[in-house]
């Protein structure tokens, strides 16, 4: 093994070493840390307001604050459910990823403690689309199919990539909403326990990513690029399920038009992958032809 190979290799466990001490310092237990009997409040939102996919259109301005403030707690869930199904493709792109690694090290020892974390965070999710009474906003058909997919032949760069995808864009509105005294202490509660942990996740595979490249000829980054594209676009286009806007009696077709078209909500899209997107140029983790998937889904 040549000295920079060693050093990397070196450089990967002394982070997964940080990582596996700040888990034992700084983590959650959902079940415990959330009271899930605290009765909410009423007047708060789910999430922001002008993070709502209608916000600033007219049908926005013909809702009433009450109805304003069911579908942002809708939406929230319906974000929430996205999140909680690419973590369980992530988990399983984990095991496979540490099936056939060396367990002594701290690397796959701390992949074996994320998908615990993504495990616990799974479950809050799912409480909290529960404890707000809304339905399971499942991803669409399209959505699931090319999940199943991604998780079997995603591999390297693709699998690490992807992770940040789904990472920093539920992450900067998590950070955001946290801190939004209109919000829900509900949402704030699962959104401050999830940035502290995904922040660790974020690091891991920022990292991991940025050693797999050098290592990858052009074909394999193309590829890379392409998967990445699909599930960003997947996901970026199902943050908000289309029967969300059930809840306050508006055409799902209607209303998810006004919102795909709406330049406020493709601003937030934006908004959510400013830091992503920068990072995963510097990778040359976005260019060519597939970055057009980019640009469709607003991430670019």
């Amino acid at each position: 093994m040549s000295a920079p190979t060693l050093k990397k290799a070196a450089d990967r466990e002394a982070t997964a070493q940080r990582l596996l001490r700040s888990s034992l310092e700084h983590s959650y237990e959902p079940n415990l840390d959330i009271d899930w009997e605290a009765p909410l409040v009423d007047g708060l939102y789910g999430m922001p307001a002008h993070r709502v996919s209608l916000y600033g259109t007219e049908l926005w301005d013909q809702l009433t604050e009450e109805q304003r403030i069911t579908l942002s707690v809708h939406e929230v869930c319906s974000i929430a459910r996205i999140g909680l199904w690419f973590e369980i493709i992530l988990m399983q792109m984990l095991l496979r990823y540490a099936y056939d690694r060396d367990p002594r090290s701290q690397h796959i020892q701390y992949a074996l403690t994320e998908i615990a974390d993504e495990c616990r965070h799974s479950i809050m999710f799912a409480k909290m689309t529960e404890r707000y009474g809304v339905p399971d906003y499942k991803p669409r058909w399209h959505a699931q199919q090319s999940g199943r997919l991604f998780k079997t032949v995603a591999a390297g760069p693709a699998m690490f990539a992807a992770t940040l995808v789904a990472e920093e864009i539920t992450d900067q509105l998590q950070r955001e909403g946290m801190k939004d005294d209109t919000v829900q202490p509900l949402t704030r509660m699962v959104s401050k326990i999830h940035v502290t942990e995904e922040a660790r996740h974020v690091r891991y595979a920022r990292e991991e990513l940025a050693r797999l490249i050098p290592r990858t000829n052009a074909a394999e980054r193309e590829l890379a690029r392409w998967l990445t594209a699909i599930a960003g676009y997947r996901i970026a286009t199902n943050l908000i399920h289309p029967d969300v806007y059930h809840s306050v009696g508006l055409d799902p077709k209607v209303a998810r038009k006004v919102a795909m078209a709406n330049p406020h909500h493709q601003d937030t899209v934006r908004w959510t992958a400013r830091k992503l997107v920068p990072f995963l140029r510097e990778q040359g983790m976005i260019g060519g032809p597939s970055e057009a998937l980019w640009r469709r889904a607003h991430l670019v």
